[in-house]
């Protein structure tokens, strides 16, 4: 059987952090369906990671599964897309723009996610532009728990 992937050591120094004002300013979303706490971004803007913190009282734990909670693989990737759009919506070129999801490829979900856990999304950037492509993969305790390939596209709000 091979090994389970160990979460990558962070050795690269931290670029910028968003901590989560930052991150309403650079993306729209709001509770419930916030779903990043914090954001480091790396290397000159080309990798980021995002923390979510998942509590007891995240509320799509009332219906997945109120017996046995399990955080919901789509918004694993999700949380992983919000974390790729904060970083491309805080820089300068594209504050006040939106990240609309344009595909999802190669998403599989290794190990489910449990109250309790702190999810770290790993991203790293394969174009960013006004279509933007990152690979992502998401951890609980150094143990790859998701990955997606994730494609959107930058838009200007419409008033």
């Amino acid at each position: 059987m091979p090994e389970a992937k160990t979460e990558p050591s962070a050795t690269l120094p931290v670029v910028k952090t968003l901590d989560i004002k930052a991150i309403r300013k650079a993306i729209p979303h709001r509770y419930p369906f916030l779903l990043i706490d914090k954001i480091e971004i790396l290397e000159g803007e080309k990798r980021v990671i995002g923390t979510k913190c998942v509590t007891a009282n995240e509320p799509f734990f009332a219906g997945h599964f109120p017996e046995h909670p399990v955080m919901p693989g789509v918004l694993i990737v999700e949380a992983m897309a919000q974390t790729a759009a904060a970083m491309v919506l805080s820089r300068p070129d594209f504050a006040g723009k939106l990240a609309y999801f344009m595909g999802i490829d190669g998403a599989k979900f290794r190990q489910p996610v449990f109250p309790g856990s702190v999810l770290k999304f790993h991203l790293e950037a394969v174009r960013v532009g006004r279509i933007g492509k990152f690979r992502g993969e998401a951890y609980v305790d150094g143990k790859l728990v998701a990955e997606a390939d994730l494609t959107f596209a930058v838009v200007d709000q419409e008033n």
